[in-house]
C-alpha cells in the first residue's frame, strides 16, 4: 500500500518552496528592457524581409501558419521554415546579448 501521507506533504511542500522562490527572487526588470531592446534591433537587423513579414503576421498580428500561408500564397510549411529559422537567427543573435 501506498502511504500518501508523503505525497501530501510533498505538495505542501513544493507551494511552500514555490511562495519563497517568488518572495526571494531577484528583480530581472533591467535584463528584460534589455532583451526587448535587443530583440527589436535584431528583428529589423537580423532578418530577412520575409522572415520578417512572416515574424510580424505570427507573433504580433496571432495569425496561424494557414492564413498566413494563404495570405502570402505560399505553402504552410514554407512558413514553417521561415519561422524557423528566424526563431533560429534571433536566437543566435540573442544568446549573446544579455
Amino acid at each position: 500500500m501506498r502511504d500518501t501521507r508523503f505525497e501530501n506533504r510533498s505538495s505542501e511542500w513544493m507551494g511552500d518552496m514555490t511562495v519563497w522562490l517568488r518572495a526571494n527572487a531577484g528583480d530581472n526588470s533591467e535584463q528584460m528592457a534589455r532583451l526587448r531592446r535587443n530583440l527589436r534591433r535584431a528583428r529589423e537587423q537580423e532578418l530577412t524581409k520575409r522572415q520578417r513579414e512572416m515574424v510580424a503576421l505570427y507573433y504580433d498580428q496571432g495569425m496561424t501558419m494557414p492564413q498566413i500561408a494563404e495570405r502570402l500564397g505560399v505553402s504552410r510549411s514554407t512558413v514553417s521554415r521561415t519561422l524557423r529559422r528566424a526563431r533560429d537567427r534571433l536566437y543566435r543573435f540573442l544568446r549573446y546579448t544579455l
